[in-house]
């Protein structure tokens, strides 16, 4: 079974959405092992954004990740990875396909509603980032 990190980010948590990104996933197989609502400092957002700190968008993504509360999952599945990010769709909500998340709930680019982990080594690294092993159920 593989794992990864999905957060519903601050506009996400605004619109009031989280419990139909969770439905999401539960009727896609998909298993949360670990939620909770947290709300970033900057500092923290810049650690789990650090990947990103020479990127133009990196003041505006860490300042908005700490505008609002987050929703952090470790969810569990097989391929959990790649039908996370199918459910979630295109980073940019207009090339997201119909049907994703994205595509219903996001506003721009940034303001996307979700995150998901992009491979296994950034799952683990993202996973741990929020979770300690005894937040983590083991089902």
């Amino acid at each position: 079974m593989e794992r990864t990190l999905s957060i519903i980010k601050p506009d996400g948590v605004a619109k009031n959405v989280i419990g139909e990104v969770v439905k999401r996933f539960e009727t896609n197989g998909i298993k949360i092992v670990a939620m909770k609502m947290i709300q970033l400092s900057k500092h923290q957002a810049q650690g789990f954004y650090a990947v990103h700190k020479e990127r133009p968008f990196f003041n505006s993504l860490t300042n908005f990740m700490t505008s609002g509360p987050i929703v952090v999952m470790v969810l569990e599945g097989e391929d959990v990875i790649a039908k996370n990010r199918e459910l979630m769709g295109a980073t940019n909500f207009k090339e997201a396909k119909e049907g994703t998340i994205r595509r219903e709930y996001a506003t721009d680019i940034e303001k996307n509603v979700v995150h998901g982990s992009d491979a296994p080594e950034t799952a683990a690294f993202e996973i741990k980032y929020f979770f300690n092993d005894l937040e983590i159920q083991n089902r």
